[in-house]
């Protein structure tokens, strides 16, 4: 069974399940995907207690939460969904980045309507809007909890300035920010040691380095045809070959642990923090169970520090998104 985590303190704080599940890949970005098999995996996520469930609107855009809406539980209270809004898909084929008050809550309820429910326990904002001041955004954040359609509210990808903003504003329960063995980031520029100061909880997504980090992963044509990671700089060529080294640590380790690669590079976030929960990605059952047993992995201190040698902040070869999409990242 998987243990309870909490994110966030105080008023903000949010019991979820130790490991939560990543929902993208269902619908969106990583190729087809088998409607029937992701439905079985979010139903098999709630017998296993992982009860917390990471979407957004932009997924698709928009079929992911409808997904989610067909494996919601009749008990409401038995799952805990995170969503998002800031990633608008504009009616002219264009795409930005928008914090403002009245696209705030055309964006809620159009979430709302989709998840079929009536309120959402976490809401992000997914992308940081340059162009509104954060107070104002999260000025209308705040409403939406005083109403009672949301319950919690969570950042993506913001910078230390920006959360401490925001947290002034209303109290964030959790960051959302790309965090593994081959993006460490946010180690090294202030974000982690600001949400730790403020008691915002962490969930790294991509823990897996969008399934690098598995070792499964050695060119492109190891993804499919439509699979939207074809194109991005990590997984060229050069690159994974030059990024080799790193999954080859993380297998070697698994090898001498009794575990799977995957579960060895979630297993090495979960020991940074009890306010940590990945939201491994997972499209099929026997994924989602490997990750799950993630939990039982016990790593010594000497194998952290092996890990965290063999990955130092920076190694990875390539930027980790495209330049279009790094230009969204806050800071």
């Amino acid at each position: 069974m998987i243990s309870e985590h909490v994110l966030g303190t105080g008023p903000a704080a949010l019991h979820v399940s130790g490991l939560g599940l990543g929902c993208m890949g269902m619908t969106y970005a990583y190729g087809a995907a088998d409607e029937a098999e992701s439905l079985r995996t979010l139903n098999r996520a709630l017998e296993l207690g992982i009860n917390f469930w990471d979407t957004s609107d932009s997924y698709g855009p928009n079929t992911n939460e409808e997904l989610l809406a067909r494996a919601i539980p009749g008990d409401r209270s038995s799952v805990i969904i995170a969503s998002k809004f800031g990633q608008e898909f504009r009616a002219d084929g264009t795409r930005g980045i928008n914090g403002h008050p009245e696209y705030i809550r055309t964006a809620l309820e159009g979430s709302l309507r989709r998840l079929g429910t009536d309120y959402i326990d976490l809401y992000y904002q997914h992308r940081v809007d340059r162009d509104i001041p954060v107070e104002e955004t999260w000025g209308t954040l705040s409403e939406l909890v005083s109403e009672g359609k949301v319950r919690y509210l969570g950042l993506s990808e913001a910078s230390a300035d920006t959360i401490r903003r925001a947290h002034a504003t209303h109290p964030i329960t959790a960051l959302q920010t790309e965090w593994s063995l081959w993006t460490r980031d946010v180690e090294e520029n202030g974000i982690l040691d600001t949400t730790r100061e403020l008691g915002i909880g962490f969930v790294p997504y991509s823990p897996l380095g969008r399934g690098f980090l598995t070792g499964a992963i050695s060119s492109p044509e190891d993804l499919a045809e439509d699979d939207g990671r074809r194109s991005w700089p990590r997984f060229q060529p050069d690159a994974l070959a030059a990024n080799k080294a790193i999954a080859d640590a993380v297998t070697s380790v698994a090898e001498r642990v009794g575990a799977s690669p995957a579960q060895v590079a979630i297993a090495w976030l979960l020991a940074k923090g009890t306010d940590i929960v990945p939201i491994p990605g997972a499209r099929k059952v026997h994924h989602l169970e490997d990750n799950a047993k993630a939990m039982q992995v016990h790593l010594s201190d000497s194998i952290l520090a092996e890990l965290d040698a063999a990955a130092p902040f920076g190694a990875a070869v390539g930027e980790r998104y495209p330049a279009a999409l790094m230009k969204t990242l806050d800071g």
